[in-house]
C-alpha cells in the first residue's frame, strides 16, 4: 500500500489499511443480497481504491475526508459498473426493457435523482452517499461530515422523500 501515500497527503498507511477493511466490510453489506449482479466486494473496493489513487490532486486531509471520497467512490463505481451492465444487456437483447436487471437500472435512477439533488443541496448528497452507497449508520455519518446526529436524521428523512418524490 506504500504506493498510495504521496497521493493521499498526511493519511497515514495504516488508517489507509483501516478504511480498507471498513470498506469491505462496507462493501459486503451493500452487496450482499443484490443477486443481479456479479460484483464482488473486493471487486468493489479494489474499484474504488484505484478510483481514489488516479484522482491526480487529491489531497485527504483526514480519515473522514478519506472515507466521504471513498463513499463517493463506491457511488461512482457502482454507477458505472450498472451502466456497463445495462449496456451489455441491451446489446444482446436489443430492448429497452431488460428483464432481471432491478439492481442495475435503480442505481441509474438513483444516480439522476442525486445529480438533481446536487443542484439543490449538496450536502444532501453527501449524506445519500454515506447512508446509501457507504453503508454508513446515521451516527457514523454525522462524524464523518461534522453535523450532529439530529441534522443527519432530518437531512436523511428530507433527502429520502426528494427521492422518493423523483423515482415515482
Amino acid at each position: 500500500m506504500n504506493a498510495i501515500q504521496p497521493v493521499l497527503g498526511p493519511v497515514s498507511e495504516r488508517t489507509w489499511d483501516e478504511i480498507y477493511q471498513e470498506l469491505k466490510r462496507l462493501a459486503h453489506r451493500k452487496l450482499y443480497g443484490c443477486r443481479s449482479h456479479t460484483l464482488s466486494t473486493t471487486a468493489l473496493v479494489n474499484e474504488v481504491y484505484i478510483k481514489l489513487v488516479k484522482g491526480q490532486d487529491l489531497n485527504v486531509s483526514d480519515r473522514n475526508h478519506l472515507m466521504a471520497l471513498s463513499c463517493r467512490a463506491m457511488r461512482q463505481v457502482l454507477v458505472d459498473y450498472a451502466r456497463r451492465k445495462v449496456a451489455q444487456k441491451r446489446q444482446m437483447d436489443k430492448s429497452p426493457v431488460i428483464p432481471g436487471s432491478v439492481f442495475n437500472t435503480d442505481l441509474l435512477a438513483v444516480d439522476e435523482a442525486l445529480k438533481s439533488l446536487g443542484e439543490m443541496d449538496p450536502r444532501l448528497v453527501q449524506l445519500v452517499e454515506c447512508r446509501f452507497y457507504g453503508g454508513l449508520s446515521n451516527n457514523e455519518t454525522a462524524e464523518l461530515m461534522g453535523v450532529s446526529l439530529r441534522t443527519v436524521e432530518r437531512d436523511w428523512t428530507r433527502a429520502k422523500s426528494y427521492l422518493h418524490a423523483m423515482l415515482t
